[in-house]
């Protein structure tokens, strides 16, 4: 009795440790999932990228994930100067909408961002988009 509780359990262990539910699909999970993500691009006046990065870098990643934004990339194009593009996630559209209005609020973005401007604007052009994953992503 006590090998095949210790075998159930190591067989427990491991389906769980690959992401594997028992009784139920991968598709029953995937369907579940509500998870937003906001693919956000930033253009920034000439020369103000270093500003920018330093923004993100020092207050505004931190303060996001306080929001309750889910930090998940970000990345500078090779063919675009002064642009930031970057992957936030969320449990959901309402939850975007949530830490969106909490962000906005949150007094250490307000200094950080009137700080980050003392010696002008910054970001010239914001573009956004909310998406979901398919079905037969990788990521999902």
């Amino acid at each position: 009795m006590k090998r095949q509780v210790l075998t159930l359990a190591i067989v427990l262990a491991t389906a769980f440790s690959f992401g594997l539910t028992l009784g139920r699909s991968n598709a029953d999970e995937k369907a579940k999932d509500t998870t937003i993500y906001e693919l956000r691009t930033y253009t920034t006046h000439e020369g103000k990228l270093p500003d920018l990065h330093k923004r993100f870098r020092d207050h505004t990643m931190k303060i996001f994930a306080r929001a309750g934004m889910k930090n998940v990339i970000y990345w500078t194009p090779t063919d675009k100067e002064n642009t930031l593009v970057y992957v936030l996630a969320h449990k959901s559209q309402d939850a975007a909408n949530e830490s969106w209005a909490a962000f906005r609020k949150d007094p250490a973005w307000k200094k950080a961002f009137a700080e980050s401007r003392k010696n002008g604007p910054i970001v010239m052009k914001v573009e956004k988009q909310f998406l979901t994953a398919t079905d037969y992503s990788p990521m999902k």
